[in-house]
């Protein structure tokens, strides 16, 4: 890799990480091992995977996974990865559930850095390895497709959620869209959702960090859909604390509705 690496560069180190992190985790799924322990094991080794290969590919870059220790040091980096080697680790693990083997979780690698002291996110990518895809921060079109959130019943629009921890607000949003709320597995599964166009928003409220948004949240934007806390504020990468709890992707025309809905219900 090149010591000065282009945006193009870091694009396709994303992909190829997450997509071969996927396929790793493939493997793993397909050893016999069973719900909390395939999951512990996945993560590990997705997790050394990943961190291996960015110390090789970018030897200068700090690194922020939800599987290694915090070093705070990476305050100080101008540029930092940040990687949930398994989102929806839960959802990973079940092979066996009524519909079988679950698909929706998630890979994801993201590149935050800067030149100032503002940040912005640089790369970004979301592998879905069950569905054998990988999405990246690029503006080519994504045709609509179905296998995340199933096939629609009517043309109203579906707003994902949490299947776990649905937010209080969901049903309020819902409202205000003239729509229903869907549960699906993790962050990534949800946000591509709405990438792919089998979901028009996607809300959540509590229990997140930078590395469940991340990498979806570069993709999402570079795909021109709305991307915020619920709150309408930005989201910040490369904090001190890395709890980033709240998010709102949609379509850019339904935001000032979900905004709207949302500060309805959650006093500010």
């Amino acid at each position: 890799m090149s010591d000065n690496p282009t945006s193009s560069d870091d694009r396709r180190l994303a992909a190829d990480l997450a997509t071969r992190a996927g396929a790793l985790l493939l493997e793993v799924r397909a050893g016999g091992l069973r719900g909390r322990e395939l999951g512990d094991v996945g993560d590990r080794r997705s997790d050394d995977f990943l961190q291996a290969e960015l110390a090789a590919a970018r030897p200068n870059d700090a690194v922020l996974s939800e599987e290694s220790a915090d070093d705070l040091s990476r305050l100080a980096a101008a540029r930092v990865w940040i990687v949930d080697p398994v989102d929806g680790t839960r959802e990973y693990g079940t092979l066996d559930g009524p519909d079988g083997a679950r698909t929706d979780w998630a890979v994801h690698v993201a590149l935050w850095g800067s030149d100032d002291a503002s940040g912005r996110l640089l790369a970004g990518a979301v592998a879905l390895p069950a569905l054998g895809v990988t999405y990246v921060d690029d503006d080519a079109p994504v045709k609509p497709v179905v296998g995340l959130a199933g096939a629609r019943a009517d043309d109203r629009p579906r707003v994902v959620v949490s299947g776990s921890r649905p937010p209080t607000f969901s049903q309020a949003v819902a409202d205000a869209l003239d729509g229903v709320v869907v549960q699906m597995g993790s962050a990534g599964a949800k946000a591509m959702a709405v990438v792919r166009g089998e979901a028009d928003a996607y809300v959540h409220a509590g229990g997140q960090y930078e590395w469940d948004s991340a990498a979806p949240v570069a993709v999402a934007q570079a795909k021109g859909l709305w991307c915020s806390r619920i709150d309408g504020s930005p989201l910040v990468y490369n904090q001190s604390d890395t709890y980033l709890p709240d998010l709102i992707i949609c379509r850019p025309e339904l935001a000032e509705a979900v905004l709207a809905a949302i500060a309805s219900v959650v006093p500010r």
